[in-house]
């Protein structure tokens, strides 16, 4: 049925050059989302630009785990109408985990007539139904649905030649109390490891370089299917394929990082030498209100495995900081378990306020100059972490891809290294999307520099 309906658009804009502007907001699953619905235009005819004001179809492809991020792409929307009545023929349409909640729809359906197209985040298959459908009765059309068959056969125009994402899972089963993301992406649902494993095998041999898995929690894979692989072993299946390529992936959940996962990072060769585990906070009692199933002292069982068997295993995490009625000694808590691991670099925020979760109903009696106060402090000590610990690589070599040109030096290239440093050198830009050996000559609190050897 879905061939039907982008083999009708396909005569229908057939000879109308057709330009379609995607834009996806938030984390990679979306990007990953915005891809397959390029893919599935693409199939229909339609030609790519990065003008909206150029477009014949629009989509905006949103993310919604901040409100902040929700008022920002109603605030893009609304200025569509303007495009929109320069021309009629103009298709608006808005996916994503925005369009998940009820209350979004209907305030489209009350407030944004420019939309013509409301596609839900496992409904992707659904767009050129809804398109044809629109063209047809000229009003909005809307299929927020959640499928459990949420595949998309349609190729992926991908943004990178050389970097892929590949989604092995999808949805949440955690529930921590600040977080939408169950709400929106519905409960996990994981692939077959065949269908991801054929996927990954193609794109290895059409030249990618970095392959990322994605998932909300890639650490519980396969929890949901009978007789299939667990993520570690998911991980030494890619492992084996033949190339020359780099195995990431995000997200972990600290509860599901167990010794057998553990072993397969340290044990694969292609798999990256770096693991990204979002602590939140180093205190217990904020990690129970949080709701996030595990204890300051079982995190620290993880670290002290990784670096027991490689001491200078790479770390990076997220921080949550002014959780609802932090004190400023569970503040405390955060910033001596950053002392005791030693992250290589963190991500942290202020909590901010997500309707819709259990956290968005406790009243907060936290000024918010405290919480800046102590964001700051935060950051002012993992910059002196930062900065000692990436001395270490100085006289190392590093295997890098090279991803692009440095913005910040001129005549230099910038990659991640295997253990997800940012490193600078110089070198000829025909060297981007190929492995580079570089030998560290100097570091920074953010990345380290070299040159090519």
């Amino acid at each position: 049925m879905e061939l039907n309906y982008k083999e009708k658009l396909k005569q229908i804009f057939s000879g109308k050059n057709i330009k379609a502007y995607v834009h996806s907001f938030g984390c990679q699953l979306n990007v990953s989302d915005g891809e397959k619905i390029k893919g599935i235009l693409k199939e229909t005819g339609c030609s790519f630009t990065d003008k909206p004001e150029d477009a014949g179809i629009i989509i905006f492809n949103t993310c919604a785990v901040r409100e902040s991020a929700e008022e920002r792409v109603f605030g893009i929307i609304g200025s569509m109408k303007k495009l929109k009545a320069e021309n009629p023929d103009l298709i608006i349409g808005v996916s994503g985990c925005m369009t998940a909640q009820e209350k979004n729809l209907e305030r489209i359906k009350k407030s944004y007539p420019q939309v013509d197209i409301v596609l839900g985040t496992s409904a992707i298959s659904s767009l050129p139904r809804l398109i044809y459908e629109h063209l047809e009765s000229n009003k909005l059309e809307y299929d927020i649905s959640e499928y459990a068959d949420f595949s998309c056969n349609a190729e992926q125009v991908r943004e990178s030649s050389f970097k892929a994402s590949v989604p092995i899972m999808f949805g949440c089963n955690n529930f921590c109390t600040y977080c939408i993301v169950p709400y929106v992406r519905g409960r996990e649902r994981s692939r077959a490891s065949a269908d991801i494993i054929s996927e990954v095998t193609q794109l290895v041999n059409q030249g990618y370089k970095e392959i990322m898995l994605l998932g909300q929690n890639v650490n519980s894979y396969g929890k949901d299917l009978e007789n299939d692989l667990t993520f570690p072993e998911l991980l030494r299946k890619i492992n084996e394929i033949e190339g020359d390529f780099i195995i990431r992936f995000m997200s972990s959940h600290p509860k599901d990082a167990k010794k057998e996962l553990l072993d397969a990072i340290l044990e694969c060769e292609k798999v990256a030498k770096h693991l990204h585990l979002p602590v939140q906070s180093g205190s217990n009692s904020i990690l129970k209100a949080m709701n996030r199933n595990y204890t300051v002292e079982k995190y620290l069982e993880t670290v002290d495995y990784l670096r027991s068997r490689d001491s200078g295993f790479s770390l990076t995490t997220d921080i949550i900081v002014g959780f609802p009625n932090e004190t400023d000694e569970e503040f405390q808590d955060t910033v001596k378990l950053i002392k005791q691991v030693e992250y290589d670099n963190i991500y942290s925020f202020i909590y901010s306020k997500r309707s819709g979760t259990k956290a968005s109903m406790i009243e907060d009696s936290t000024p918010e100059e405290v919480k800046s106060h102590r964001l700051r402090e935060l950051l002012e000590v993992q910059k002196e972490i930062s900065d000692r610990h990436y001395r270490r690589f100085i006289g190392k070599t590093m295997r890098v891809l090279a991803d692009g040109k440095s913005k910040k030096r001129e005549g230099f290239l910038t990659g991640k290294s295997n253990e997800f440093i940012i490193a600078e050198f110089t070198g000829d830009e025909s060297l981007i999307g190929q492995f580079v050996n570089i030998k560290v000559t100097d570091s920074m609190n953010w990345a380290v520099t070299g040159k090519i050897i």
